[in-house]
């Protein structure tokens, strides 16, 4: 009688396990046939119940319930996981873990599995990415790099996985990771220079300029017919406010690309910013040659006008002879009315900038006092610039 009582219980048992075991078969189904809802509910009774919980199974299929139900991309399912990309890696691992036999981790490699779940952590990186989610972002692509880097993907390395990753470091202010990222890159020569640009924009968003400009300054050891180099160090140079260092680059970039606008521009504005009027000037004039509709070009050779007839108005003033001071400042005032065309051009391209309208309303005063007919002009400026201040 002992002995059929403990057979009995033995079956109950047994037919108790399967019982529970059945359910996590039930919610494999219904995430076959698309029924997550009934699968979630399934699959959180077999969690509740001892005998299922720490199956591996159970978590081979919370694994594939994540995955669904980020493809499934419907709102109604937003409360099943917080991160179900993340969560489905995680319960991915753990059923491999608890899989002693290792048949979870060949159905995985067999299935294509992993190869699936780097997919879907690329698209979710890429959503995050342009969301401006950048953490998020970072998350995903790390995701996918450890997944695809693990035996239990099955394929070849997506080299652009490292640069994504990159990007979405840098864009989330974690430098020495994107830095990381990009060594990788660098080290699989992809996309040639430019991850070498990215691992230098790193060491600035560190605040280290001088590894900074050693990096650069080493790249065209590695690049040597890569003119871009100098494009960069003449950026750089100008952020650390070294101009002369920026000045000799730019004359190095400018003989070997005579025709870039960009080259003079820079120029320019740095004699502007220097106070060296005559140097800014005929880099300005040639700016406008090679690229006439532009703001900061009209404006710039505008205002290196304007400065280099105030500072002769400044030395006119100095004068003590009655003749030679009056034909200095008609000297000055010739140099301002050639800023007269360059600030209306500038004012044409960007009519609502205020700096350009405070120029031409100067320039506009000075030169009705010479010839009335800038009078209403004058006054249309003035009328413009106060209404915009006053708002």
């Amino acid at each position: 009688m002992k002995k059929f009582f403990l057979l009995i219980a033995a079956v109950s048992i047994s037919l108790g396990l399967m019982a529970q075991k059945g359910k996590v078969t039930s919610a494999l189904s219904f995430i076959d046939l698309g029924t997550l809802d009934k699968a979630k509910e399934a699959l959180d009774m077999a969690f509740t119940n001892e005998k299922s919980m720490n199956w591996f199974n159970t978590y081979f299929a919370k694994g594939k319930l994540g995955q669904a139900v980020f493809k499934a991309d419907d709102p109604k399912y937003n409360g099943y996981f917080t991160d179900p990309l993340a969560e489905a890696y995680t319960a991915y691992e753990k059923a491999m873990e608890l899989d002693v036999k290792g048949t979870t981790k060949k159905k995985i490699i067999t299935s294509g599995i992993y190869n699936s779940l780097a997919l879907d952590l690329y698209v979710q990186g890429g959503k995050r990415f342009e969301a401006k989610d950048y953490e998020g972002a970072l998350k995903s692509f790390a995701s996918q790099i450890q997944i695809t880097e693990s035996d239990n993907y099955v394929g070849g390395i997506d080299t652009g996985m490292y640069y994504n990753a990159g990007l979405a470091a840098v864009n989330a202010k974690k430098y020495n990771e994107g830095m990381k990222y990009f060594e990788k890159c660098a080290e699989m020569k992809y996309l040639g220079i430019t991850p070498y640009y990215q691992i230098y924009e790193c060491y600035l968003g560190l605040g280290d300029t001088t590894k900074a400009e050693s990096y650069l300054l080493d790249l065209p050891n590695k690049f040597p017919d890569d003119k871009t180099v100098t494009l960069q160090l003449i950026d750089l140079y100008l952020k650390s406010n070294k101009l002369e260092e920026a000045l000799n680059y730019i004359k190095v970039a400018k003989e070997a690309d005579p025709a870039n606008f960009s080259l003079y521009l820079a120029a320019g504005l740095t004699y502007l910013n220097q106070g060296r009027n005559d140097e800014s000037i005929p880099e300005l004039i040639k700016a406008i040659e090679l690229k006439p509709e532009m703001f900061e070009t009209q404006y710039g050779l505008g205002a290196a006008y304007i400065n280099k007839a105030a500072d002769m108005f400044v030395k006119a003033n100095d004068i003590m002879d009655v003749k030679k001071y009056s034909a200095a400042i008609d000297e000055a005032n010739v140099v301002y009315a050639k800023a007269l065309p360059f600030m209306e051009k500038a004012h044409e391209l960007k009519p609502d900038d205020v700096y350009a309208m405070r120029s031409l309303q100067e320039l506009y005063y000075r030169m009705k006092q010479l010839d009335p007919q800038y009078a209403p002009k004058y006054e249309t400026i003035k009328a413009k610039l106060n209404a915009i201040e006053q708002k």
